[in-house]
């Protein structure tokens, strides 16, 4: 049995973000439980080295998870030939130019989403990663959550019929910061800083509704700035000038419709702090993080619109819980180590690639432009 190391440049994981689930709940799990083991019994170890401007931040975090190596200098870590893969989780306004020379560098790539601020860059950064010949992958880690894993298996196995709709409510009360602190950093609140929720949220939506219900043909999308002002990280006002909610509907391939609302306005009154409701002929399913629900054709209440009288239906009792048979580890994790596989060699195909990665910034900047002109757009076939 043999142990193949994997040098990773792991960039701006000392956010929340890459810190808690790149770092500490995938790499430095991954590293603390042997690596990752291949069917030949040979194992893959990740080596990572933390990249970014603090380096007393830097020391301090790679010394509370077990990492060894840290760096302010990203392009001596790129010329580095003993670390193979470069992984960034930075602001996505410089995600694009990052990917540019970690390809040119001859590294493979594993990226945060959005890849890119706009589809032109998203799209050059996957057309040049294809012709260099490297590996190449995007976190999509909503796929991986255990409500939605459920939700797939309950369509694969046919219970919901031919489904009609998907309704999607995503989102919580982000706080201003001046009554508590607010939750997210103040970038996702400036276009300047490549903030806004279409560009963030609608490309997780891209992905989601394509591997699970349909490719996304077009899209109607609604943004608004509901709190004009908030309170910075520093106590000092700044002006939010981008979305902080978005209401878009979504036409898919089979004749589906999918409706998803995006908040970070809104206080939660439902199951989890995202849901999708899928209704089909056949039954119904809701599915949140972690858990799913459904409902039959044949356990369907009959309801009848009284509203002289309280509801004598309890709408909840009829739905029953999908069961958890099997293990389900951290979602980032798991691409983490699908990954791995797919540069050790044990997994040939890797579909979430930097052209899946595109099509969500594609649909992001569909939204954004539906918004402005207040209108359907519909979403062209991209080709690698």
């Amino acid at each position: 049995m043999a142990e193949r190391r994997i040098g990773i440049i792991m960039n701006g994981v000392t956010g929340r973000m890459g810190t808690n689930q790149h770092l500490v709940r995938s790499i430095a799990a991954i590293r603390a439980d042997g690596g990752v083991r291949l069917a030949n019994g040979d194992r893959v170890m990740p080596d990572p080295i933390l990249v970014g401007r603090n380096r007393e931040k830097l020391e301090a975090l790679a010394r509370a998870h077990g990492v060894t190596r840290v760096s302010t200098d990203l392009e001596a870590c790129l010329a580095d030939p003993k670390d193979e893969l470069f992984f960034d989780a930075a602001t996505t306004q410089l995600r694009a130019g990052l990917i540019r020379r970690a390809i040119a560098a001859g590294k493979h790539i594993y990226v945060e989403k959005p890849t890119a601020d706009r589809l032109e860059d998203a799209l050059d950064v996957a057309r040049r990663a294809t012709a260099a010949g490297i590996r190449h992958g995007v976190v999509q880690d909503k796929l991986f959550l255990p409500g939605l894993r459920k939700l797939k298996m309950v369509i694969d196995s046919g219970f919901l019929g031919r489904i009609c709709s998907v309704k999607g409510e995503f989102g919580y009360w982000v706080f201003e910061g001046d009554l508590q602190p607010a939750q997210r950093p103040s970038w996702n609140y400036k276009a300047a800083e490549g903030g806004g929720i279409i560009l963030d949220m609608l490309c997780h939506w891209r992905y989601v509704l394509d591997n699970l219900f349909g490719e996304v043909e077009a899209v109607s999308c609604l943004g608004a700035t509901h709190i004009p002002q908030r309170i910075g990280e520093d106590g000092r006002p700044y002006a939010a000038d981008v979305d902080d909610a978005a209401y878009a509907t979504f036409q898919l391939k089979g004749g589906i419709v999918a409706h998803i609302n995006s908040s970070w306005v809104t206080r939660v009154r439902r199951d989890d702090l995202a849901t999708f409701q899928v209704d089909g002929t056949h039954g119904s399913a809701v599915a949140g993080l972690q858990k799913c629900w459904t409902q039959s054709r044949v356990n369907t209440p009959k309801p009848v619109w009284n509203p002289d009288i309280p509801q004598a239906i309890d709408f909840f009792a009829g739905w029953q819980e999908v069961p958890s048979t099997q293990d389900y580890p951290n979602g980032f994790r798991v691409q983490w180590e699908l990954f791995l596989r797919h540069l050790a060699g044990e997994v040939t195909t890797f579909p979430w690639d930097l052209m899946a990665g595109a099509r969500g910034v594609q649909l992001a900047e569909a939204g954004l432009r539906s918004w402005r002109e207040r209108r359907w757009i519909d979403l062209e076939q991209l080709e690698a």
